[in-house]
C-alpha cells in the first residue's frame, strides 16, 4: 500500500465483479466479503446491479441510483464511486456511465457519461475499463493540483462535472468507445468472409459458431493505441441532478432476487 501511494495511485480501486444483468456470478454468501472491503477503497467500479447489492437498494431510478450512491458513500465511507451499464431501461439504446466523488459531510456529486450500447458482446470491458479509470484518475488529479488532498478529494464547492473524476471518465468512454466500435466493424468482415454456403459458419455446430464469434470480437487494444493515448472526447459528463434529497427513511429495503 505504501509503495502505490507513493507512485500516486489510489490505497486500493475496487471493482466488485459480482454479477451482471440481474444474475449473481458468485455465491450469495460472499457479498458480505465484498462490503467489508469498501471502507478501505478509495474509488469503487460496480455495475448497476453490483451496486444493488452493495447498498441494499433496488435501483430503477435516478433517485434510487442516488440513494444508494449516497449510502456507499456515508455508511462505508468510499470517497469516489463509478457505476457502469447504467440503464433503467433494458430496450434503450443508450447506456450511462454514472459517478459521484462525495463531499465532506457524505452528500454525492452526481454526473453521467451517456454512451451509445453497440451491439456486440466483448469479453474482459470491464477491466480494460478498471486499469484505464486508475490512469485517467491519477492523470486528472494531478492536473487539479489535488495529489496531496485526502483521497484525492476536490473542494466542497467543485462541481460535478469539473471533478478529476468527471474528467477521468470521459476520457475512459472516450477510448473504449471508439475502440470497441473498431473491434465490431473488425468483427463483422471476418464473419463476414466466413460466411455463405461454402463458408465454415454454415458448417460450424452452435458451439463452434459461438467461439468463432467470440473470438472473431476480441478487443483491438493493440491495433488502437493511438486511440488510448488521445481519446476522442466525445462523451463529456453532464450534472445528473436529483429532486429529491437523500433520506434513509424514505430507502426501500426489496428482496432482490438472485434469479
Amino acid at each position: 500500500m505504501e509503495l502505490m501511494q507513493s507512485l500516486g495511485l489510489p490505497r486500493i480501486v475496487l471493482d466488485p465483479v459480482m454479477g451482471d444483468e440481474g444474475r449473481l456470478y458468485v455465491d450469495e454468501d460472499v457479498v458480505p466479503a465484498y462490503k467489508s472491503l469498501l471502507r478501505d477503497a478509495d474509488l469503487i467500479l460496480p455495475n448497476q446491479f453490483e451496486l444493488e447489492w452493495l447498498s441494499d437498494i433496488k435501483i430503477n431510478s435516478t433517485s434510487d441510483l442516488t440513494n444508494a450512491i449516497t449510502k456507499v458513500h456515508r455508511d462505508h465511507r468510499v470517497p469516489h464511486i463509478v457505476v457502469t451499464s447504467v440503464r433503467f431501461d433494458p430496450s434503450s439504446p443508450v447506456i450511462s456511465v454514472v459517478g459521484s466523488t462525495s463531499r465532506v459531510d457524505g452528500s454525492p456529486r452526481l454526473f453521467k457519461v451517456d454512451v451509445s450500447a453497440i451491439d456486440c458482446f466483448f469479453s474482459g470491458t470491464g477491466d480494460m475499463f478498471a486499469a484505464l479509470a486508475v490512469v485517467r484518475l491519477r492523470e486528472a488529479v494531478f492536473e487539479a493540483g489535488l495529489f496531496t488532498s485526502k483521497a484525492w478529494q476536490s473542494p466542497d464547492g467543485t462541481d460535478a462535472v469539473d471533478l478529476p473524476l468527471a474528467k477521468a471518465v470521459e476520457k475512459v468512454l472516450g477510448s473504449m468507445h471508439t475502440i470497441l466500435e473498431k473491434t465490431k466493424m473488425a468483427r463483422d468482415t471476418e464473419l463476414e468472409k466466413m460466411a455463405g454456403p461454402q463458408g465454415a459458419l454454415a458448417k460450424d455446430s452452435e458451439k463452434r459458431l459461438h467461439l468463432r464469434k467470440t473470438r472473431a470480437a476480441e478487443v483491438r487494444l493493440v491495433r488502437n493505441l493511438q486511440d488510448l493515448r488521445e481519446p476522442a472526447m466525445s462523451h463529456l459528463a453532464q450534472a445528473l441532478s436529483n429532486t429529491e434529497s437523500w433520506n434513509p427513511a424514505r430507502i426501500p429495503q426489496p428482496t432482490i432476487e438472485t434469479g
